[in-house]
């Protein structure tokens, strides 16, 4: 009995640590009733050919040109985790919606995949712009974008260099070149930062002479005892039926599993620097009050130029601007689209 009564203990345990945390009105794969979704591919500059979902509003009269947003997934996520849905809820809106597969992820080519390359997925937002652009029904002078956590970053990056870009929001934004180079609140030390680099370098040349691919491990595959608050929270969305979703063609769930030998081209990555020149089309940042991520939204806020906004959601975490949509601003969003692309 005692036994039986340990093993039903244990049981409950790891039901516990993998059920999904479905509070907040989490709603990742929310699908609307009022706005139709196609299926698009398009070439980058690089000729690869980038897939996203393109949302447009039920009964939009589509002899008329409208205003379109383009939106990034998180960081070694895909369209289909957190994008589509702020895309769907931006359609709801009004606007023409393109949620993309970074390259490298999800449906959109390049190989090997996983492979982190910041300059390619800048260019996949210009390529977006350059596909809704020949779009009749999208006014090619009203187009913004909004990039989740680490799209965040490369959606700042693209914007210094295509002002086609209008209006510029993100949402939970990581910095993924401070964040390599110096972990959360500069808690890395020069030291573990050349260990990093040193162990990407000699992964890179393992698989030059024929071995395996590694991985950074984005987001754990189980928790334990000692794992840590972040963890618990990407694990949450990412391994549990809230987030968690396979990519076609993939046997299994790898989403937010960088390759470990390109992770250099992040440590390169400065996506803040003359954040300044985008001024004086707006930006929005906005983060939560409890996010872990907070630093990067309050660093790029402070280096761009007017005009600008830092919008803070009170109790939020990184993670729960992701998907609950009791908590994202979809009004806040809304009002600064319309505003910044009338």
């Amino acid at each position: 009995m005692k036994t039986l009564t340990l093993a039903l203990g244990l049981l409950i345990s790891a039901f516990t640590a993998c059920a999904a945390d479905m509070s907040k009105g989490a709603d990742n794969f929310y699908k609307s009733d009022k706005v139709t979704r196609q299926k698009v591919s398009f070439k980058n500059q690089y000729q690869m050919s980038v897939v996203g979902n393109l949302f447009v509003p039920e009964g939009m009269d589509r002899n008329t040109r409208h205003p379109a947003i383009v939106v990034g997934h998180p960081m070694g996520a895909v369209k289909e985790q957190s994008a589509n849905l702020y895309a769907q809820k931006l359609a709801e809106q009004g606007f023409v919606t393109l949620a993309l597969d970074l390259s490298f992820w999800g449906e959109s080519e390049g190989k090997p995949r996983h492979l982190i390359s910041p300059e390619i997925y800048t260019d996949d937002f210009s390529a977006a712009v350059d596909y809704l652009s020949t779009q009749p029904f999208v006014d090619p002078e009203k187009i913004g974008v909004l990039g989740i956590c680490g799209s965040g970053s490369f959606a700042i990056n693209a914007a210094k260099i295509d002002p086609r870009m209008k209006a510029i929001a993100t949402v939970s934004m990581y910095d993924m070149g401070a964040a390599f180079r110096h972990g959360l609140n500069r808690s890395q030390t020069l030291a573990q930062r050349k260990a990093f680099i040193q162990s990407a370098i000699e992964q890179r040349f393992a698989q030059f002479t024929g071995g395996e691919t590694a991985y950074i491990p984005g987001t754990v595959n189980k928790l334990d005892d000692n794992s840590s608050a972040v963890e618990r929270e990407f694990f949450d969305f990412y391994r549990t039926g809230r987030g968690g979703y396979t990519p076609a063609g993939e046997k299994e769930v790898l989403t937010t599993k960088p390759m470990l030998s390109s992770i250099g081209n992040f440590m390169n990555f400065y996506p803040f620097n003359d954040i300044d020149t985008i001024s004086p089309r707006p930006m929005l940042f906005i983060t939560g009050d409890k996010a872990h991520s907070k630093e990067f939204s309050e660093d790029a806020y402070k280096r761009a130029a007017q005009p600008k906004t830092l919008y803070v959601v009170p109790g939020a975490g990184h993670v729960d601007l992701y998907d609950r949509t009791e908590v994202i601003p979809f009004a806040k969003l809304t009002s600064f689209f319309s505003e910044s692309l009338k």
